[in-house]
């Protein structure tokens, strides 16, 4: 195949002596067998998504690799050092179980410490819940994690964290951008001062653990906690590090730890993909649930920042929750226990994201706090505990199976969220109850809401082109009628508009822009279209309601509306 200039201009820049014997024999050997590979090794350079820079490892501007992270480390050091002129500058970095993550992560180190930049590096994997709370416990101005979350072994990733613990958010991701791209690949400083370069491990561990102790406990009795049977899986990752000490602590001994994925791996021999939000990925957990008789089960991806979690329905069978059910159901408990303590005043506020359900704004009325959404990603959820310092941010999710506990993690956060559910679980338990009982009465009393999701992968430069092509055809000819039901409204929050399709009215929409299109139906659906900031995809979140008169009547109702979400994915082509 031809092979681009432009991206052959690249290549060579990559067979100079600036880069080492190894990447450069691995680019001749693409150039000679593998000259597609090359080309998307090469079309583009890695950019900063919602969840920061994430990628293929291998060499090429377009990969993870010690000169792509050099290079956004390198920016990132003459960010801070511009912006904190005169100050001691201080990062914490921590990585996952991925494969060369810990390798990368001194990578990183050196050259911030090259740039005489203050190094906190964790001497072990660590989870990233845990890497938010160190920005913060240490006074650091920033914090890097390297993590592809839940993406396949051939993956790994970048993510940046600001002083206040969350990541990224605009204007510093575009300045640092900014500054990374005019950079040239000479003017990386690798040389290490060792003496600038702090391992961290123990202490900080403990100080988390105790925050999330007192952050997810709420006087459950302690034969409660004997009575809930667990079955916890970290797929392989950073999880086991903390939570099944996090557990003990709290009084929960009854915990059996799925063996075969207790040992972190970033091969991930025993599934298919480290996704909990993939029914596959717990399967050797519920095969385990059922053997012990457990409750509940749950899983966590890679870093431990999102979690899965199964619990049995009414006829006993152990059922995956979605994202959104866990956190109606930790954000209700949250909610309760404020009111029991008379901490609800009006001036808190729950948090979460355009594509997530709006189940939650019912829930939100009710309560009497205020709830506030942003885009996709928990970058946008940490940004509005900044935003509104005068609020007391009580919890907060996202449909992607992630949730945040109080304000001392700035992240999502799989090991607190964990606990939690424990103590939810244990609770409906013994009043006779069970977390599934307790969604299905937030149901009867909010509506019943059933959100679905469908991400299609597209991978490469035809995939790229692929996504925004569909992109443009539903906006260039968004749909009028779905389902049997007229489109009322559409939202494109790339134009930042709101269109009332009866009315033809438009009104500005106050949030960032980005990559997104909602339609609403007449019927209460919300249909949402947005490509992923850090994979080859483009999801499709679905959300139906309709009310649910008692408990009995669920599974009737939740056949009608999984009937009405098929229904509206086969006319939009979707399978």
């Amino acid at each position: 195949m031809d092979i681009k200039k432009e991206i052959l201009d690249k290549v060579n820049v990559w067979l100079s002596p600036l880069f080492d014997n190894q990447t450069q024999e691995a680019v001749k050997e693409m150039m000679t067998s593998s000259p597609k590979e090359l080309e998307d090794s090469f079309y583009k350079n890695l950019e900063f998504g919602t969840g920061g820079m994430r990628g293929i490892m291998g060499p090429g501007t377009n990969r993870i690799n010690k000169y792509t992270l050099g290079k956004a480390t390198q920016g990132l050091s003459n960010y801070l050092k511009k912006v904190f002129t005169g100050e001691e500058i201080k990062v914490a970095i921590a990585y996952d179980c991925r494969n060369n993550s810990n390798t990368l992560a001194k990578v990183v180190a050196d050259v911030f410490s090259a740039n005489g930049i203050k190094v906190f590096l964790f001497t072990d994997l660590r989870p990233t819940p845990e890497l938010s709370f160190a920005v913060r416990y240490l006074s650091c101005h920033a914090g890097i994690v390297l993590t592809a979350s839940h993406n396949p072994p051939e993956y790994n990733g970048y993510k940046v964290y600001w002083q206040d613990g969350g990541q990224l958010v605009p204007p510093q991701d575009g300045e640092i951008i900014n500054i990374i791209e005019a950079l040239e690949y000479n003017q990386i400083n690798f040389n290490a001062n060792e003496n600038l370069i702090e391992y961290i491990d123990n202490d900080v561990d403990k100080a988390f653990l105790g925050a999330s102790l007192g952050a997810a406990t709420f006087n459950t009795p302690q034969e409660a906690k004997d009575a809930l049977k667990v079955v916890f899986t970290p797929l392989h990752g950073t999880s086991v590090k903390l939570i099944p000490d996090l557990l003990e602590d709290a009084g929960y001994s009854n915990v059996h730890i799925v063996n075969e994925q207790a040992v972190p791996d970033g091969n991930f021999p025993t599934v298919k993909s480290p996704n909990p939000e993939e029914p596959e990925a717990l399967a050797m957990a519920i095969e385990l649930a059922n053997q012990t008789n457990a409750d509940i089960v749950v899983g966590t991806d890679p870093d431990s920042d999102r979690l899965g979690v199964a619990v049995r329905n009414s006829e006993g069978i152990m059922t995956l929750l979605n994202g959104n059910q866990t956190m109606m159901l930790m954000t209700h408990f949250l909610l309760e226990e404020w009111k029991k303590q008379g901490k609800l005043t009006g001036n808190q506020f729950i948090g979460s994201t355009i594509v997530s359900t709006p189940m939650l704004m019912e829930l939100a009325t009710d309560y009497g706090v205020q709830c506030k959404v942003g885009l996709t990603g928990f970058k946008w959820i940490a940004k509005m505990i900044v935003d509104f310092p005068e609020l007391q941010f009580i919890g907060g999710g996202e449909e992607s199976f992630g949730y945040m506990v109080g304000d001392f993690v700035r992240d999502k956060d799989a090991v607190t969220s964990t606990l939690l559910l424990c103590e939810i679980a244990a609770q409906a338990k013994a009043n006779a109850s069970s977390l599934y009982q307790e969604l299905l009465k937030l149901y009867t009393k909010y509506g019943f809401y059933k959100e679905y999701l469908i991400s299609l992968t597209k991978k490469g430069m035809d995939g790229a082109q692929e996504i925004k092509q569909m992109m443009i055809d539903l906006r260039e000819s968004p749909l009028k009628e779905i389902n049997g039901e007229r489109v009322v409204m559409v939202e494109d929050y790339q134009a930042s508009t709101s269109k009332n399709l009866f009315t033809d009215e438009e009104e500005a929409l106050t949030l960032p822009k980005s990559n997104v299109l909602i339609y609403y139906l007449e019927d209460g659906t919300k249909i949402c279209a947005r490509p992923s900031g850090t994979e080859p995809k483009i999801k499709f979140y679905f959300s139906v309601n309709d009310t649910l008169d008692k408990v009995e009547n669920a599974r009737e109702v939740e056949t009608i509306l999984d009937h009405k979400i098929r229904n509206i994915i086969e006319e939009m082509n979707l399978i």
